[in-house]
C-alpha cells in the first residue's frame, strides 16, 4: 500500500499550524481561548482548543481537517466538551485561498428535536490572523451568521 502524499490543497490546512490565542464573545465572557495546531504528516491537521465556557467551566474543543482527492473536498470533524454532537464536514477554499467553507448538518439551536444546515468557515487575513464563524442556513436559503472568533497567531 502507498502511502499518502499532502496535496496541493493541503497548504491551506499548514498555515493552521502552530499555537494561536482566541478571542471569540459568544464562546467566553471575554476571557480568550487558546489552540493548538499540528500536522500528521502534511495529511491530517488536528487543532486542540481549551477555554472558559460563559458562565464559567473549562472546555476543551477538537477540530480535524484533511484533505480528500477521491471526492476533490475538504473533509473533517469538530468535537467538543460542551456537547454531545460530532459535527461532519466537507468543503473548499475560495477561488482567491483565503477562505475554507465547510458544510454539515446538525441540531437546529432553536428546535434541538429538529436538524438545520450550517456553514463554517476558515478565512486567513494574513499568515497570522484568521476568523472562524458559523452560520445556519435560513428558509429563503441565505446563510445568517451566529458566531465569530478572531485568532491570532502567538510568538
Amino acid at each position: 500500500m502507498q502511502l499518502p502524499k499532502p496535496q496541493m490543497e493541503h497548504s491551506f490546512l499548514q498555515r493552521m499550524v502552530g499555537a494561536w490565542e482566541v478571542h471569540a464573545p459568544e464562546m467566553s465572557d471575554g476571557a480568550p481561548w487558546t489552540e493548538v495546531c499540528r500536522s500528521l504528516q502534511g495529511i491530517w491537521f488536528v487543532a486542540e482548543g481549551s477555554g472558559q465556557m460563559p458562565g464559567g467551566g473549562a472546555a476543551t474543543t477538537i477540530l480535524t481537517l484533511g484533505y480528500d482527492p477521491a471526492k476533490n473536498k475538504y473533509v473533517g470533524s469538530w468535537i467538543g466538551s460542551m456537547m454531545n454532537h460530532i459535527w461532519v464536514y466537507e468543503g473548499e477554499v475560495s477561488e482567491d485561498g483565503t477562505t475554507l467553507s465547510l458544510y454539515t448538518v446538525g441540531p437546529d439551536m432553536a428546535e434541538p428535536d429538529k436538524t438545520c444546515d450550517y456553514r463554517e468557515q476558515i478565512i486567513f487575513t494574513d499568515d497570522n490572523h484568521r476568523i472562524f464563524n458559523s452560520s445556519a442556513r435560513q428558509p429563503d436559503g441565505s446563510w445568517k451568521q451566529f458566531m465569530e472568533a478572531h485568532y491570532t497567531r502567538k510568538g
